[in-house]
């Protein structure tokens, strides 16, 4: 089994829970006391639209949704969607830093509509964005396919912070369901709310078999 097939869902994929989701508020909280990271108020859902009326209704329909209460207390900033140059589409939820319940509804809303509306399989991930008194970066980033967590933290260059992934799973591991295989940790470069200057748009992944993410060759999926 190979690394797209298992991130595409092509063999066997596991049932993801979406109310998993729900669990990232309570995680910020000790994610915050075990290692000085807090929201940047920034999450989003990457997924690989389709063409055709239906799906441009549903994601009408998303951003109407989330868009309902924009401006209002905890109604956070117009929902911003960006495609990139590689067909992926990324839906971009803004809030307070001290929003984070109101975040994560608005990013299992997105989820959720779409897969309600059967178009589960075009769904990639969703990420929420964390930043420490040094402006260092972190994401915790959903796999869609494989129904768990992992930290990202990324550095200039194309390079991570490894020792801080690990520093996060240890901090909050059982709080979220995480990822047990590190060579599944895949790098998100240029997503939105991490740090400037990473590769601009688009997602990256690791896809090269039998290596670390950190010493990987990096390969643009392309969903095929």
């Amino acid at each position: 089994m190979g690394f797209l097939d298992t991130i595409f869902g092509r063999t066997k994929p596991v049932q993801p829970k979406l109310d998993d989701l729900f669990g990232l508020p309570s995680a910020a909280i000790g994610l915050q006391a075990a290692t000085g990271f807090t929201p940047t108020g920034s999450g989003s859902v990457c997924f690989r639209a389709v063409e055709g009326k239906t799906f441009a209704d549903v994601q009408s329909e998303v951003s109407d949704l989330l868009n309902m209460d924009a401006g209002r207390p905890g109604g956070g900033l117009p929902v911003e969607v960006t495609r990139d140059s590689y067909g992926f589409t990324w839906l971009v939820s803004s809030h307070m830093s001290d929003e984070m319940d109101a975040l994560v509804t608005d990013l299992h809303a997105v989820n959720s509509t779409l897969v309600d509306a059967g178009f589960g399989p075009q769904l990639l991930c969703t990420l929420v964005a964390f930043r420490d008194e040094q402006e260092r970066r972190l994401a915790l980033v959903y796999l869609y396919k494989r129904g768990t967590f992992y930290p990202f933290a990324p550095l200039s260059g194309q390079r991570r912070d490894n020792a801080l992934e690990l520093q996060v799973k240890g901090a909050i591991g059982s709080d979220l369901k995480f990822e047990p295989e590190l060579e599944r940790w895949f790098p998100v470069w240029g997503a939105p709310g991490l740090l400037a200057g990473m590769p601009e748009p688009g997602v990256w992944l690791v896809v090269e078999r039998g290596v670390q993410p950190h010493s990987a060759a990096l390969v643009h999926t392309d969903g095929s």
